[in-house]
């Protein structure tokens, strides 16, 4: 009986997360007219490249130490 009663329950809260799930996936395409406000600078992962060369001059000054801004070894000189 209490196994029952622990499955209808199990089953009405996945069927009630599989349909707020399904909500989220409706969308719509970006319209070519909305893709300029996606394209601006302020979007990018760089950001602004003058803002972005004076922090890595700033980070080597500070380091002593010139790149390192990109993938590569953890610096205890085994790679």
């Amino acid at each position: 009986m209490k196994t029952q009663v622990l499955k209808k329950t199990v089953h009405a809260l996945l069927m009630l997360i599989v349909i707020a799930m399904s909500g989220c996936s409706i969308g719509q395409a970006v319209k070519p007219w909305e893709k300029e406000t996606l394209s601006r600078p302020e979007m990018t992962f760089e950001g602004d490249p003058l803002d972005t060369k004076y922090t890595e001059h700033i980070y080597s000054s500070k380091e002593a130490a010139s790149g390192g801004a990109g993938v590569g070894g953890g610096g205890c000189g085994c790679n």
